[in-house]
Order: structure tokens, then C-alpha cells, then sequence
């Protein structure tokens, strides 16, 4: 995680529009044309990247010692095994 930057006023566009000053931007590795995640938590708004999304989902979800594909691998033999 980047450190933390001195905080910053976005004015919010009649169209509801931010910009992103480009100090954040770099910061958090933000390019023009990202597909950026948005979320209300707590009272804040929080923008995100959706690599960053996905990686805080998969860490949330994630059962220790377990690996999905070596599962899903182990389950398709077993089936190949019975037919």
C-alpha cells in the first residue's frame, strides 16, 4: 500500500464527476481508461482498482491451507475414475 499522502479537496462536477488528483493517481498506479471499483463503507466513499478488489475479495474468502483448483482437479479424476 502506497504511503499515505497528504489529504486533498475534490470539488464533486455538476455531472457528479471526480478527478483524481494526478499525485493519487501515481500513488496508486491509476492510468487513464482503468476500470475502477466504487463502494460506500462507513460513512466514506472508496475507489479502488478492481486488481485491488479481487485480490482484498480473494483474501477475505481465502480458507487457509486450501487450493480451489487442486480440489476441483482431485473432484474431476475421482468422476473420470467412476464413469
Amino acid at each position: 500500500m502506497p504511503e499515505p499522502l497528504t489529504p486533498v479537496s475534490i470539488r464533486l462536477g455538476t455531472r457528479g464527476r471526480l478527478v483524481v488528483p494526478a499525485d493519487l493517481c501515481e500513488a496508486f498506479g491509476f492510468k487513464p481508461g482503468d476500470s475502477l471499483i466504487a463502494r460506500a463503507q462507513d460513512g466514506r466513499l472508496i475507489v479502488e482498482s478492481r486488481e485491488s478488489a479481487i485480490r482484498r475479495l480473494q483474501e477475505r474468502f481465502a480458507t487457509p491451507g486450501r487450493n480451489p483448483v487442486d480440489e476441483l482437479i482431485a473432484e474431476r479424476r475421482l468422476e473420470a475414475r467412476r464413469e
